[in-house]
C-alpha cells in the first residue's frame, strides 16, 4: 500500500502529463510547450515540476512510456483476438481504432512527436516502433500464416505493417471528411493494407 504522499506525487506527475497532452490538442507540438504553461495547466508552481521531471524532455519520455503501455496493451488485445478467435482482421482493427479513440491525446502525441523536435523523444518512439515490429514478426512466425516467408522477410513485412499504422495515426486521430469513398477511410486502409 502506498503512502498518501506517494499517491499525491503520482497524481501531480499524472497532472503534468495530462496538462502537456491537453495543451498539444490545440495543435502545437510538444517542443513548442513551455514548462511554465504546462505547470500552470497542471495547477502547480513551476518549481514543483522538478520534483517529477528534470526537464521537458524527461516529461516527453514519460509520455512516450505512457503511450507505449497503452499501445502494447492494445496490441495484446489484438494478439489475443488473433490467437483465440483465429484472426478476424476487422475485429482486430476495431480493437485498435477503439484504443486510439479512447486515448486520443496519447496517440496524438505519438503521431506528432515521431518526427518532432526532440531527439531523445524521437529515439524513444523509434525504439517503441522497433519493439512493436519485433513483436509482430515473432507473432507472425508463431501463427505460421505466411509459411512461404523466412524470418528476414517476416521482419520486413512486420516493419511495413507497423510503419503503415504509425503513418496512418494522424488520419485516425483526426478523420478526414465523411464524403470519402468507404475504401479510402482510415479504418478500411489499415484493414486492406
Amino acid at each position: 500500500m502506498s503512502s498518501p504522499r506517494a499517491e499525491q506525487k503520482q497524481q501531480t506527475r499524472h497532472a503534468l502529463m495530462s496538462a502537456a497532452r491537453h495543451l498539444m490538442e490545440s495543435g502545437r507540438g510538444f517542443g513548442r510547450l513551455s514548462l511554465r504553461e504546462v505547470t500552470r495547466a497542471a495547477g502547480i508552481v513551476p518549481a514543483g515540476f522538478y520534483r517529477h521531471f528534470s526537464d521537458m524532455d524527461q516529461l516527453g519520455l514519460a509520455l512516450v512510456a505512457e503511450v507505449d503501455e497503452t499501445f502494447r496493451a492494445t496490441l495484446r488485445a489484438v494478439r489475443r483476438n488473433e490467437f483465440e478467435l483465429g484472426g478476424l482482421i476487422d475485429a482486430s482493427v476495431r480493437i485498435f481504432l477503439d484504443a486510439v479513440g479512447a486515448n486520443r491525446s496519447q496517440f496524438l502525441f505519438l503521431a506528432r512527436e515521431q518526427y518532432g523536435g526532440s531527439l531523445p523523444i524521437r529515439q524513444a518512439i523509434a525504439s517503441l516502433r522497433q519493439r512493436i515490429t519485433d513483436d509482430l514478426a515473432a507473432d507472425l512466425a508463431l501463427l505460421n500464416k505466411m509459411p512461404h516467408l523466412d524470418g528476414a522477410a517476416l521482419d520486413v513485412f512486420a516493419d511495413l505493417v507497423v510503419k503503415t499504422v504509425f503513418a496512418t495515426l494522424p488520419e485516425l486521430i483526426d478523420p478526414p471528411a465523411a464524403d470519402l469513398p468507404p475504401h479510402l477511410m482510415p479504418a478500411a486502409k489499415i484493414t486492406h493494407q
